[in-house]
């Protein structure tokens, strides 16, 4: 019962509801005593005789009035106590959507997508199902069951409640047992349920490469492996769960055989009367439910803490980056400096970044350029403070990035990564998504910068096209400007674009950087590029090789030079000669 104690934070802020509610449950639990009573009165009233149209009429009215309060006081006891299960339900996946919005870049390289919502779905449902169903059943099996107990015992015979009571340890003993073994297996369920989550979730997002390549059948076979297991899993919690009923049946029979064997004994000892009998055996069939309900609690209370541990686990990851008690509540502006010695990713040993020194004035334009897996991303990453960790600092304004709330950090920079995202709504929706209140026509100023206002215009829709989930009906190229007009109708003081023209033409990449130029004088931006035209602007170009800094300087300075820049930049011009016939 360790998970009642993991969830009493929640039963004190609802104690209320659920004292109220137990208080009911506890009311019919007495009221049902009465029906198995009146039923003895009637059966002696009928051998010795003395029934009358009075009596008769007395004792069902007060049936009658009996069923007419429990229906009423089990409404009540079911809108409070299923009521406040559903606001713990409301409350934990709130709280796990908060945890998810606040977790560091490193927490996400870790978790699947498919857990998460396995957590947030079917883990919760569990955990509801304890705080609701799993109290009823403990209250009302333990009040149904002293009731009944103390009512045979105490109205009837106290020797024959005894002898009928002597195979009820046995079921405790083997109630236990499934129960432990119920939560080793519901356990290994909800993690096969969270394996085949994540597999339904990656490939209905890869069904693209999935039809591409060819691979429907192998992917579907994968899909039946992995859900057969999850079949296996489950049937086996239902192997267990399956013990319980007969085994509570065979220990029901015992007892009832125990009490009409030994109870009609004391019937021809004149000890007891018919009627009692009759009223003790309605007794006994009125523990039959408490004792079902004994064995369907551990399956409920079992399947709930192996969620509430699965969930608690997830909610008791930390936060990677935090904010600082003395933070400053500033956006910030001026020039930024890079000087760290190494970086390395979490659990990983070798350094990504090495020896990164250099100063960003504010209003230039930096161009960070190199081969794939150099460390560009990672450099920007860093600005943005999706991870920390590293030998030495970055300043903002003269001031370590961390000496600045992360909200006030993240509205100075607007970001286009590399992968982009977009949602399921409207292209103006998407484009004004980092400013909910921007009114029309910054949003088509935004995309004219961007360089798409004419594409979406021929949209179907116009700016009320939906683009569908992550952007699938529009190309790559349309995805990257759509992004950077979102980006720029923050107006932040930092831009950066991380490899965000690859996807455009030459023509359009030169239509955007020129728009760029003349629009944000004064204000910084920083640009990673594969295409070397994209950059040959910039106030000062960092070339990358294996996280450190091979070249620096503008794009002259670097063609003065006979390195990687200038041979690569040389080969690009020679490639896209040829590709026009030259």
């Amino acid at each position: 019962m360790k998970v009642f104690l993991d969830l009493m934070w929640f039963f004190k802020q609802e104690k209320k509801a659920y004292l109220t509610g137990i208080l009911l449950l506890l009311f019919v639990a007495l009221l049902q005593l009465i029906p198995p009573r009146v039923i003895g009165i009637f059966v002696d009233h009928i051998k010795n005789e003395t029934m009358t149209t009075e009596i008769l009429y007395m004792w069902v009215g007060v049936l009658i009035g009996t069923a007419l309060i429990m229906y009423v006081l089990r409404y009540f006891w079911r809108i409070l106590i299923f009521g406040s299960a559903v606001k713990l339900s409301r409350l934990l996946r709130n709280k796990l959507y908060y945890h998810f919005t606040n977790m560091s870049q490193s927490f996400y390289q870790k978790k699947r997508v498919g857990d998460l919502m396995a957590h947030a779905t079917n883990d919760l449902q569990a955990i509801q199902q304890t705080a609701g169903v799993g109290i009823l059943t403990l209250v009302d099996s333990l009040a149904t069951g002293g009731f009944v107990i103390i009512a045979m015992a105490a109205t009837i015979s106290w020797k024959l409640t005894l002898i009928s009571l002597i195979p009820m340890p046995i079921m405790a003993i083997l109630t236990s047992w499934y129960g432990t073994l119920l939560h080793k297996r519901f356990h290994k369920a909800q993690e096969a349920f969270s394996a085949l989550n994540d597999k339904t979730q990656e490939s209905v997002t890869g069904i693209k490469v999935i039809k591409t390549f060819g691979q429907e059948k192998e992917d579907i076979e994968d899909f039946k492996k992995q859900s057969e297991g999850v079949v296996q899993k489950n049937i086996s919690v239902a192997t267990i769960d399956s013990l319980f009923d007969p085994t509570i049946s065979i220990i029901v029979g015992i007892s009832f055989f125990l009490s009409i064997a030994f109870g009609a004994k004391y019937v021809l000892n004149d000890e007891l009367t018919i009627g009692q009998l009759v009223s003790f055996t309605t007794y006994l069939a009125l523990l039959v439910w408490p004792m079902l309900a004994f064995g369907w609690l551990f399956n409920i209370v079992e399947r709930g803490r192996a969620s509430n541990d699965r969930v608690s686990a997830l909610l008791a990851e930390k936060v990677d980056i935090q904010d600082d008690r003395d933070s400053l509540e500033i956006v910030p502006s001026g020039d930024i400096e890079y000087q760290i010695c190494h970086f390395a990713y979490p659990d990983e040993i070798d350094p990504l970044l090495n020896d990164i020194h250099f100063l960003l004035k504010r209003g230039e334009t930096l161009g960070v350029v190199g081969k794939t897996g150099s460390g560009k991303t990672t450099l920007l990453k860093l600005l943005i403070r999706e991870f920390e960790g590293y030998d030495g600092t970055i300043k903002f304004a003269d001031k370590p990035l961390n000496r600045y709330k992360m909200k006030k950090l993240r509205e100075a920079i607007g970001y286009v990564p590399q992968d982009h995202f977009l949602f399921s709504v409207t292209v103006g929706e998407n484009i004004a998504f980092a400013n909910p209140e921007a009114d029309v026509e910054e949003i088509y100023a935004a995309a004219r910068l961007a360089n798409i206002h004419e594409d979406i215009l021929q949209f179907t829709d116009g700016y009320q096209t939906i683009v569908g989930e992550r952007g699938v009906s529009l190309s790559g190229g349309q995805k990257q400007r759509i992004s950077i007009a979102r980006a720029l109708l923050m107006n932040p003081e930092v831009l950066i674009l991380d490899d965000s023209l690859s996807a455009v033409d030459a023509k359009t990449e030169e239509a955007i950087l020129s728009s760029l130029r003349q629009n944000r004088e004064g204000k910084t931006t920083i640009i990673t590029a594969h295409r070397l035209s994209a950059i040959q602007h910039a106030n000062l170009i960092l070339v990358l090789e294996a996280g450190e800094i091979l070249q620096r300087g503008t794009h002259e300075e670097l063609m003065a030079e006979d390195g990687w820049y200038k041979k690569m930049y040389l080969y690009q011009q020679l490639e896209e000669l040829v590709e026009h016939g030259g």
